[in-house]
C-alpha cells in the first residue's frame, strides 16, 4: 500500500463515523445557513472567487470571526474570505478549534 494510503476498514470506520455525526446536525437552516446566507455566499464567491490562503480556485466562503463569537456578523460581507475546501477543511478549522479551546490567543 503506498505511503499515505488507507486501507479499506479505516476508510470504512470514517465513513460510519461521519455518518453519525451527519445524522445528529442540525440542517444547514437551522444552523443559521438559509437562503440569505446562500444569496451572500454565491456573491461573495462570484467577486472573491480565489482562495486568499493559496490562490486556487474557492470554494467555500469562510467567516473570519466565527459565527459561534460574533453572530451578529454571520451576514456581514466584511467578515467573510474566500477559501479552497482544503485550506477551510484543514487549516482554518484546526486553528479556531484551537481558540475555542483557549490554547491559542
Amino acid at each position: 500500500m503506498p505511503s499515505g494510503a488507507r486501507c479499506p476498514c479505516e476508510a470504512r470506520r470514517d465513513a460510519e463515523r461521519k455518518a453519525r455525526f451527519d445524522k445528529a446536525r442540525p440542517s444547514a437552516s437551522a444552523r443559521g445557513l438559509g437562503a440569505d446566507w446562500r444569496r451572500l455566499r454565491t456573491d461573495h464567491l462570484a467577486r472573491n472567487p480565489w482562495c486568499c490562503r493559496c490562490g486556487r480556485p474557492a470554494q467555500e466562503v469562510d467567516h473570519i470571526i466565527p459565527r459561534r463569537e460574533a453572530p451578529e456578523r454571520r451576514l456581514d460581507p466584511t467578515n467573510l474570505q474566500s477559501l479552497c475546501t482544503p485550506c477551510h477543511s484543514g487549516a482554518k478549522q484546526r486553528e479556531e478549534r484551537l481558540q475555542h479551546k483557549g490554547t491559542v490567543k
